[in-house]
Order: C-alpha cells, then sequence, then structure tokens
C-alpha cells in the first residue's frame, strides 16, 4: 500500500463523501463474511475503541460503529 496515493480535497463535503464512502465499504464487507465473523470483527473493534485514551475519538469511533452495525442490520 505503500505505492498507492489516495489523493483527498481538503474540502470537508469532500471528506464526508469520502467517509461515507468507506462505511458503506465496510460494512457490504461485514455482510459478506458473514454474520458470525462480522459480529467478532465489531466486537474486536468496540474493544479497540475502549482501550483509546482520548474520550472525544472513542466517541466518534462509537457513533461511527453505530452507524455501520444499524446499518449491517438492515
Amino acid at each position: 500500500m505503500t505505492q498507492n496515493d489516495f489523493v483527498t480535497k481538503p474540502e470537508p463535503a469532500a471528506l464526508a463523501s469520502e467517509i461515507s464512502c468507506l462505511k458503506a465499504l465496510v460494512t457490504l464487507m461485514l455482510k459478506s463474511i458473514g454474520q458470525a465473523d462480522a459480529g467478532k470483527v465489531i466486537l474486536k473493534m468496540e474493544k479497540q475503541i475502549a482501550e483509546l485514551d482520548d474520550a472525544r475519538e472513542a466517541a466518534v469511533y462509537n457513533e461511527t460503529i453505530a452507524q455501520i452495525k444499524q446499518a449491517f442490520r438492515r
């Protein structure tokens, strides 16, 4: 991955669109690996979030995981 250059525009709207795309991609990937394995991935991510020192960052991560879980259940 060191050879790839993923250029992102500095505008907040462009960043928000890219993040939404990545959330959708993660959700589809989780759906493709199956419910049991996807659940394990979510649980591991939630454990890592609990270990974060920055409460603000942890809150953002928790919200992101909640959005992905909600989309996964649809």
